[in-house]
């Protein structure tokens, strides 16, 4: 068997100067390096990131299409962030999508997808075991990206994984209480159960509570 390896920086490392250098950029400004209203200029943003002009402006133009950079004729770029406001909206924009995601994705999933849960379902026990909250927190993101793989519906799956990443710096600095593993792995039992027991209806509830109970863990 082939295990279903989990990295935060796998991609990154492989992608594309510009990929790099956006994730960076959309990591500073979700945290809060990056403060709104701080002008960004491309002499020291290339600095800063050891990088040249081409994918300093390329990562500009795509923060602005994201809504995170807004560029004001004649003044430049400035960072807007995200508002209390927008990382609500987000959130119960994710739970809609993440509930149809998992109903497609019980109709549709392979039977190779459907190895692949498992296998990162058995992650997660795995960790949780070890109480190893980083590892754990990794392997969610990647269960998530297996349903969304398995909903077979590509703008479903780009939407919901830029919403992940921006998600997932909201609380990024939360102190865990110390049934959050268990918690969090009792949610996703139930999702995967559904998944198994072929269920929609059930899969639909067990992700809207789990999204639910997400959003008050991040905004604890």
């Amino acid at each position: 068997m082939v295990l279903y390896k989990f990295s935060d920086d796998m991609e990154l490392n492989n992608a594309p100067l510009y990929n790099s250098l956006l994730g960076k950029l959309q990591k500073d400004i979700l945290t809060g390096e990056l403060k709104p209203g701080q002008k960004l200029t491309e002499q020291s943003l290339c600095k800063t990131y050891g990088v040249s002009r081409t994918p300093v402006r390329e990562a500009l133009r795509q923060l602005e299409t994201d809504g995170l950079v807004e560029n004001i004729l004649n003044r430049g770029a400035f960072v807007i962030g995200m508002t209390d406001q927008d990382y609500e909206d987000m959130f119960e924009l994710r739970k809609a999508y993440e509930i149809q995601a998992v109903k497609w994705a019980i109709e549709r999933i392979t039977e190779e997808e459907m190895d692949k849960l498992e296998e990162t379902f058995e992650f997660m026990e795995f960790y949780t075991l070890r109480n190893d909250i980083e590892k754990m927190l990794t392997i969610n993101t990647g269960f998530h990206q297996v349903i969304y793989e398995a909903s077979h519906n590509r703008m479903l799956q780009k939407l919901l994984s830029s919403y992940q990443n921006y998600l997932k710096y909201k609380g990024a600095d939360s102190v865990y209480e110390d049934n959050y593993l268990a918690t969090v792995l009792e949610e996703h039992r139930a999702i995967f159960k559904a998944f198994k027991d072929k269920d929609v209806k059930a899969g639909a509830l067990a992700m809207e509570i789990h999204i639910n109970r997400a959003k008050e863990r991040k905004c604890e």
